[in-house]
């Protein structure tokens, strides 16, 4: 398991602050990481998970939680973000989460989505509650991290975007289901659609709601 550098973790207030995260990110030469993901709840397509290391110097205005955002201000910080920072995204298909079950797909995601990155991080932040097993660099996990942390809230909005990206795309390849409006997950237009057509190739079958639509067709 990755240790932090210090004797205790880097602290962070309950809101982003930028004075604190540059100051924790020169500790570093600026080689400081967020990882987040989105997707871990629905019932059909991809977890998404994305690392974000930011230039200090050109952080996009209004980064936060990407659930705070809206749909138009996530779309706007994404293209900041990527104009500006290291990033990078992995995913894990439905496959993959009924193989591993969701928790270790999104943390194997995650792990990958780290060492892709242009750059190797010195320190990486990760949303949540775990440190993924196989990070090479020293790691800390941040409970509410998105909502406090700048660079843990940047990988939010890019994994949000790209993941509801890949959902409307998806609609596209499997219609009926209504992808495009509810990404996947568990709303009654889904459910409608789970019992009508019973579930597609992009449904994660390890998932209750789906295998008793599946079994019901049966």
């Amino acid at each position: 398991m990755p240790h932090t550098p210090t004797l205790f973790d880097l602290p962070f207030p309950d809101q982003p602050d930028l004075d604190i995260e540059r100051r924790h990110a020169a500790a570093f030469d600026g080689f400081l990481c967020g990882v987040d993901e989105a997707g871990r709840g629905p019932w059909a397509g991809p977890v998404v998970t994305a690392a974000v290391m930011l230039d200090y110097d050109r952080v996009p205005k209004g980064l936060n939680d990407s659930k705070k955002l809206t749909e138009a201000r996530r779309e706007a910080l994404f293209e900041e973000i990527v104009a500006s920072a290291h990033v990078s995204v992995a995913s894990a298909s439905p496959a993959t989460i009924d193989r591993l079950n969701i928790r270790a797909a999104t943390l194997s995601a995650m792990v990958r989505a780290v060492t892709v990155l242009a750059a190797v991080p010195a320190y990486v932040l990760i949303d949540g509650r775990d440190v993924p097993a196989g990070l090479k660099s020293p790691g800390q996990a941040l409970v509410k991290g998105d909502g406090r942390c700048l660079c843990v809230a940047a990988a939010s909005i890019v994994a949000k975007v790209t993941r509801d990206r890949m959902m409307v795309r998806l609609e596209e390849h499997c219609p009926g289901y209504g992808f495009a409006r509810h990404k996947g997950y568990g709303v009654p237009l889904h459910q409608a659609a789970l019992a009508r057509l019973g579930p597609s190739p992009h449904h994660r079958m390890s998932f209750r709601p789906v295998r008793v639509a599946a079994d019901a067709r049966r």
